[in-house]
């Protein structure tokens, strides 16, 4: 495949990121943007005059020069959308969670095997370049051995009705985590309660325990005076911070901890380093990702292994919170 010839299923908020990013990629080789919803037109042709636009999906299915589409819709039709493109012989970024059920994530994993496609699903902050720095300072042994790692993502958010605050933000930050610990947590918790809508939680946090005697918490809530997006991770040597709601200086290193001088607990505590990282846009950098390892037929990153884990994570945390919320 010399060229990628690219379709676009949603057009709210985030699927008209994706166009904006993909026509400074593609130009003319974003062939069309599909939405159900006819206004959706009016946006899509503020970015270009020239995207075609129409809201019936069949004419991206049955479009054999489009040869790549991305899923942008509701996380409920994720799993549809992607099968009939998959099957269609189109490679496929779908947006994050791939699907609701495990059983359709495998089904979308062993469809693209046997379609020779490519499936990628949009966990976006994994090629974030800070992201990309933190993983370099774990393996290169900066800080040590890992113990534990905390994320808070919590805003006065947009509620949403079709799923609660663990499916709509922790998805981001189980995919950072199992991306970091290259691992699969041994047990899983969480609680959370429903305060606006009943059944879809407002608030949840998360725990997790991995191999090694790593622990982990996810706390995300979109009842929250302020944005915090905010991922520390500590080990025996130093510890680092993520805040991507900063306006600069988001990461930092921080040579501290505890180390044992003749049997007892001693601590050690230097100034913090705040760490350079290249001034990327994250979405730029998982389009291109995904339209090379089209051209040059490598596994993405972001596969539909990565998602289904990810998948299992929240799915695992979604029983315990039935059994907690008493509002349920």
């Amino acid at each position: 495949m010399k060229e990628i010839k690219l379709a676009i299923m949603g057009a709210g908020r985030w699927g008209i990121n994706h166009v904006k990013t993909a026509h400074e990629l593609l130009k003319g080789n974003l062939k069309i943007v599909c939405d159900i919803d006819k206004k959706k037109e009016r946006e899509v042709k503020l970015i270009s005059q020239s995207i075609k636009f129409d809201t019936d999906l069949n004419l991206v299915f049955d479009d054999k020069e489009i040869n790549t589409v991305i899923v942008a819709t509701p996380a409920e039709t994720h799993f549809e959308l992607a099968k009939k493109s998959l099957i269609k012989n189109k490679n496929v970024l779908v947006e994050k969670p791939i699907t609701l059920l495990t059983a359709e994530a495998e089904e979308l994993i062993e469809l693209s095997h046997q379609q020779q496609k490519k499936l990628m699903v949009g966990h976006v902050l994994l090629y974030h370049p800070a992201i990309n720095k933190l993983k370099n300072m774990i393996t290169d042994g900066t800080i040590g051995k890992v113990q534990y790692i905390y994320s808070n993502r919590l805003n006065l958010g947009s509620v949403r009705s079709e799923e609660n605050i663990l499916w709509s933000f922790a998805p981001h930050d189980i995919s950072i985590i199992q991306y970091l610990l290259e691992s699969n947590p041994i047990n899983i918790n969480a609680n959370g309660a429903s305060f606006l809508q009943s059944k879809i939680e407002d608030t949840t946090l998360t725990y997790l325990r991995y191999p090694g005697n790593i622990h982990a918490h996810i706390f995300v809530s979109w009842l929250h005076p302020f944005k915090e997006h905010r991922l520390v991770v500590i080990g025996n040597k130093g510890m680092i911070v993520f805040e991507d709601s900063l306006s600069q200086n988001k990461l930092k290193y921080y040579p501290k901890g505890f180390t044992k001088i003749n049997h007892e607990l001693t601590k050690f505590e230097g100034d913090f380093e705040t760490i350079d990282f290249d001034n990327l846009s994250p979405l730029e950098e998982e389009q291109k990702h995904f339209f090379n390892s089209i051209i040059n037929n490598q596994e993405p990153l972001t596969n539909g292994d990565h998602a289904l884990e990810v998948l299992k994570i929240l799915e695992e945390a979604q029983k315990k919170l039935y059994n907690f919320d008493t509002t349920n």
